[in-house]
């Protein structure tokens, strides 16, 4: 990553003798979850579930407030987890609420969502995407509200005059489009206006302090963060996540895993359609690429992936995360365009399961109740179900299962949905609680000139370029000069997909997965001009109709974990205990190797809310001359992993536990001695959960590794 420098945004700043545009807090917080037995949330595989960490994960909150009118603020937070949540909106607004009154509700606060699909699930409302975690799962979700909630009162505390900036430029070698088939049923002459089929432009805003010092980041850029695969069994935040990290560790110098006053983040816009998965959907039989249509090897989806750009998993999200990292901060460092000082929003709750969409010659046509098709979760980057892409057929088999094991979906639904062939009728189900939203958010928040379409789904290239085109043109027509419009999707409430009509006829995963029906999207035009309109007047639309609050009605069939025993034998009580080695480190180690030591540990779950902002692991460095050790690198930092393990379950009515600490040692790793360590917390059977001082927990320490030498003979 290059130098960073601002000289020349300082020498304009003093030049002109500009004041602040805005008054800005930023703030950042973990929100990392559980680390074992729970599902992972994005893929939908009942087998993802967790089984350590390779990156945590974080709540970025930013405050922007008018100078003149410092009480007019709105929030805008960007979470490495996978939606936006109705669920989590609450929690987190009645937390604010109890120390900010009516200051920061759900029409001047949006909560968006990376997308990364290795981030626990169980946390949303319904019951859909909560039927693979084994409902809802109650470590996830307080995590998530407790973090984003002190990522937001940390931005509100730190709330300073601030400069803010906006720049855009395009990066081309970091998304592809994973449906070609289906954007190229677009006309021909849409397709014409544009070189690419997804969107290469990023926005970022650029933060900086009143005395010119850099305060923060947020980047807007379209790609689906599943580089970490559907094989993956580690929380990450892939690659979006691996992009903040680059730029936090180069602006705030000298902390841990770079947590700092620098915050930046990377949101998600019309990502629907787009893939990091660089060479494309491959056979994984044969290496050749997948029926173009239907996305299958030999008739067979799950042999279908997308591959690449690196050699794994763990390289391709480094890959697409340095990319995105590299042009944000190239756009950063030459952003030159202060915003105007404006702040303004507006909110409405919507009912998309009965929306009258008013047709250009006259006449209405009307959204549906939610369904899925038949090309559900058979996504190249992750599809896990036996069902092909541009599906447009029912199969009789299935469907007698369907009607007799969940519920039959009435002619109105097949009717309204059609051509999509209803596979879930997930609108019309309400056992055992409702499956599929039908009260949304929408929501707009504007900084000046720039506006952010916050919207409660995932749109695809084409699918987003028309919201946008169609509300810059109206915010322009309206007398907002130089106006750009940005979809912040994945944001409040999770609705799935939005395609174009012509997209929605070829029933590909993301038509399959566009719930309200063929006229979504023009739904959303005609919603979006609307809180358009009320954003350039200054008002605010009435609230909707209530959103429901299912939380007292949800329930988890998901086990706490058992009692943590010692790897020993029952009858001679001979092994090692909790908290000793099973596996030691070698003497020495060269730069560009790994390091790995594995441990009796204790259940990952056992104590999730005192490990959120702590660490499973630790590399340490020791200081010469003498005994003591500095902390180099956590749980946090991307050349670690925490490997957990339930090696076995003990006859004694608990279960033993292993928990590797691996570290990829750094090329320009700086020579001495290192010792790896793990903490964790103990369950026992009869006492409960061990505390730290008194119990001998943290896990006992037990792992020394050095090494002397480095790859080239230059080094000393």
């Amino acid at each position: 990553m290059k130098a960073i420098s601002c000289v020349f945004v300082l020498i304009l700043g003093v030049a002109l003798g500009q004041d602040p545009n805005f008054i800005v807090g930023v703030g950042i917080e973990d929100v990392t979850g559980p680390a074992a037995d729970v599902n992972m949330m994005g893929y939908a595989h009942p087998g993802q579930t967790s089984r350590g960490i390779h990156t945590r994960l974080y709540s970025r909150a930013f405050i922007f407030c008018e100078v003149d009118n410092p009480d007019k603020c709105e929030v805008f937070v960007v979470v490495d987890f996978a939606m936006g949540a109705t669920a989590i909106n609450i929690g987190v607004f009645e937390r604010l609420k109890t120390l900010y009154g009516s200051m920061y509700t759900e029409k001047n606060v949006a909560i968006c969502g990376t997308h990364t699909h290795s981030g626990p699930a169980g946390y949303l409302q319904y019951f859909v995407f909560d039927a693979t975690s084994q409902g809802f799962v109650h470590d996830a979700y307080d995590n998530l509200v407790e973090g984003i909630f002190q990522s937001i009162r940390i931005a509100h505390e730190n709330r300073a005059p601030s400069f803010v900036y906006h720049n855009t430029g395009e990066l081309l070698d970091a998304n592809i489009n994973r449906s070609p088939s289906a954007y190229e049923a677009n006309p021909a002459n849409e397709r014409a206006r544009y070189t690419h089929d997804v969107d290469k432009v990023m926005t970022v805003l650029k933060i900086l302090g009143e005395d010119m010092s850099d305060r923060g980041l947020i980047s807007f850029f379209p790609v689906h963060p599943v580089s970490m695969n559907n094989t993956n069994r580690l929380l990450s935040s892939d690659n979006k996540g691996y992009a903040s990290y680059m730029i936090e560790m180069e602006k705030n110098p000298g902390t841990f895993h770079g947590q700092g006053d620098f915050v930046a983040a990377f949101a998600n816009t019309n990502q629907g359609d787009v893939s990091p998965n660089l060479e494309g959907a491959k056979c994984l039989d044969t290496g050749e690429d997948c029926d173009r249509i239907t996305s299958t090897c030999n008739g067979r989806t799950a042999l279908c992936v997308g591959v690449g750009p690196g050699k794994d998993m763990f390289e391709s999200t480094k890959i697409i995360g340095e990319r995105q990292a590299n042009k944000a901060m190239e756009l950063y460092d030459s952003a030159t365009h202060l915003l105007d000082g404006t702040v303004g929003f507006v909110h409405q709750h919507v009912n998309m399961t009965d929306f009258d969409v008013k047709l250009d010659g006259g006449g209405t046509v009307k959204t549906c109740k939610g369904a899925f098709g038949y090309s559900l979760r058979s996504a190249t980057d992750g599809g896990v179900f036996p069902f092909t892409q541009s599906e447009t057929e029912t199969m009789p088999y299935l469907e007698v299962l369907r009607d007799a094991l969940l519920s039959t979906p009435s002619a109105e639904l097949v009717a309204c949905q059609a051509p999509k062939p209803v596979l879930l009728p997930i609108g019309e189900m309400h056992t055992p609680w409702e499956w599929a939203p039908a009260i949304i958010d929408t929501q707009m928040l504007r900084l000046g000139e720039f506006v952010m379409i916050v919207v409660p789904a995932e749109f695809s290239t084409m699918a987003g370029r028309r919201l946008r085109e169609t509300i810059t043109d109206y915010l322009e027509n309206d007398g907002l000069s130089g106006a750009e419009a940005e979809i912040v999707g994945l944001s409040n409430t999770y609705s799935d997909y939005v395609v174009t009509e012509e997209e929605y006829q070829t029933q590909r995963y993301e038509a399959a997965s566009t719930i309200f029906g063929p006229n979504t999207l023009r739904a959303y035009q005609q919603q979006y001009t609307y809180l358009s309109e009320k954003l350039m007047d200054g008002s605010q639309p009435t609230q909707g109709p209530p959103i429901p609050n299912l939380l007292a009605e949800m329930g988890t069939t998901l086990a706490d974990p058992e009692g943590d025993e010692d790897d020993v034998n029952i009858v001679t009580g001979l092994g090692p205990k909790i908290g000793e080695l099973i596996m030691d480190t070698d003497d020495k180690y060269r730069q560009g190797g790994v390091a790995m030591a594995t441990f009796i540990a204790g259940n990952p779950r056992n104590d999730v809310f005192r490990m959120r902002d702590d660490t499973f692991l630790k590399v340490q460095r020791r200081v010469v001359p003498g005994s003591n050790w500095n902390d180099v690198y956590t749980d946090a930092d991307f050349c670690t992993r925490f490997l957990w393990d339930r090696a076995s379950t003990s006859r004694r009515g608990g279960s033993v536990s292993h928990a590797t600490v691996v570290w990829d040692i750094p090329l320009d790793q700086t020579l001495g001695t290192y010792r790896l360590a793990h903490k964790g917390y103990r369950k026992d059977s009869v006492k409960g959960i061990y505390s730290v001082t008194k119990k001998a927990i943290p896990l006992p320490l037990k792992c020394v590794a050095s090494y002397t030498e480095d790859r080239t003979s230059s080094s000393s």
